[in-house]
């Protein structure tokens, strides 16, 4: 029996060692070797886009245009956001972005500036 970890998406047991990274045929899903090794204990803290840690009060970069909700207006990709902080949730960062005022947004949507 294989002693590769099962597939973090769909359980299956068929994935495959490629070079950095493990690879699930079965869902097409990729995941980090470093990440698996670090284990749970990082599993609770917020990662951007790139998988850097995100603390409170880090600056954070844009990497999509972004409609903002009951608005029209849009924040632009590149929009700089300073001194964010971490919450819980399914937007787990809150900021203020200058000129549009208080935001939450995903952390998939930002990178560490």
């Amino acid at each position: 029996m294989s002693d590769l970890p099962n597939c973090p998406a769909c359980a299956s047991e068929f994935s495959y060692d490629d070079g950095l990274q493990y690879v699930c045929p079965e869902c097409g899903h990729e995941w980090s070797k470093v990440a698996e090794e670090e284990g749970a204990d990082d599993a609770s803290g917020v990662r951007d886009a790139n998988g850097n840690m995100l603390a409170d009060g880090d600056s954070v970069t844009v990497i999509k245009d972004l409609k903002v909700k009951g608005s029209s207006l849009v924040v632009k990709v590149g929009t700089k956001v300073k001194s964010i902080r971490l919450v819980d949730g399914d937007h787990d960062i809150d900021c203020k972005i200058d000129g549009i005022g208080p935001m939450k947004l995903k952390s998939e949507f930002v990178k560490k500036a």
